[in-house]
């Protein structure tokens, strides 16, 4: 059964970081685009990084020099380290799977059950 378990999330003061963790059961990890999402109250779910198996990477505009995305694929594991933070970015964070993913959820078959990060002003 594939899971995918986020971590990290929390409270923190404008300027400040944090590192959101996203560990997977999946037996093919290394092959499949990782993904994060994010969901504010009254907002549809929207794209907010995303790497692909080659290492390549993608990024929501709005978080492009503040965010980074990365792997470690012997951990089957996925980070989003957030710095700068806004209370913008305040949103419930989801990871996701998918063997060909982009930019779209649509393209992710696997999600997790979301990590809560909070950002005060």
């Amino acid at each position: 059964q594939v899971q995918l378990v986020e971590s990290g999330g929390g409270l923190v003061q404008a300027g400040g970081s944090l590192r959101l963790s996203c560990a997977a059961s999946l037996r093919a990890f290394s092959t499949y685009t990782m993904g994060w999402f994010r969901q504010a109250p009254g907002k549809e779910r929207e794209f907010v990084a995303i790497i692909r198996w080659s290492g390549g990477t993608s990024y929501e505009d709005s978080v492009k020099g503040r965010f980074i995305i990365s792997r470690d694929n012997a951990k089957n594991t996925v980070y989003l380290q957030m710095n700068s933070l806004k209370p913008e970015d305040t949103a419930v964070y989801y990871c996701a799977a998918g063997p060909r993913g982009g930019g779209s959820s649509a393209e992710y078959d696997y999600w997790g059950q979301g990590t809560q990060v909070t950002v005060s002003s």
